[in-house]
């Protein structure tokens, strides 16, 4: 006795559509995975950069109160007057960090997972913060701050 395999016509077009789909799906993931991201992008030469982190300390107090403290690390930076700067800052603790540099007239957002960057050329030699609003003082686990000295 033989036996037949019948297939509908309907049945190989969603077949063939399925692939067709799982193919593309491929092909876009292969895509993202070789994608260069902007922060990666090879700065101008002559170009100082800096890579900062976004950190969080925890402990309890002796009534066993959590305490909390954000920071910027490294917490200072020393850069060239005159000279470009790239400031690469990959959020790692908290959700969001918008910040401001004060007295060069810059500001941000750091985000968990995510790399910002910015870029300046200070002409004035000094101290500049770079302040996180979210934890701007002692009432917000603060403050979270780093300092850019300008030589």
């Amino acid at each position: 006795m033989t036996k037949f395999l019948v297939i509908k016509k309907r049945n190989i077009q969603l077949l063939g559509a399925f692939l067709v789909v799982t193919l593309l799906a491929v092909v876009v993931w292969r895509v993202q995975l070789t994608k260069v991201e902007p922060a990666a992008a090879a700065p101008t030469a002559g170009t100082q950069v800096f890579t900062l982190v976004t950190g969080e300390f925890e402990t309890k107090d002796k009534n066993g109160q959590m305490l909390e403290a954000y920071r910027f690390d490294p917490g200072s930076i020393v850069v060239k007057k005159g000279v470009p700067v790239e400031l690469r800052i990959i959020g790692i603790s908290g959700d969001t960090h918008p910040f401001v540099i004060e007295g060069l007239g810059l500001k941000g957002e750091v985000k968990k997972g995510e790399t910002t960057v910015v870029r300046f050329t200070a002409e004035q030699a000094g101290t500049y913060e770079i302040r996180c609003l979210t934890h701007a003082d002692m009432r917000s686990d603060g403050p979270m701050v780093g300092y850019i000295f300008v030589q």
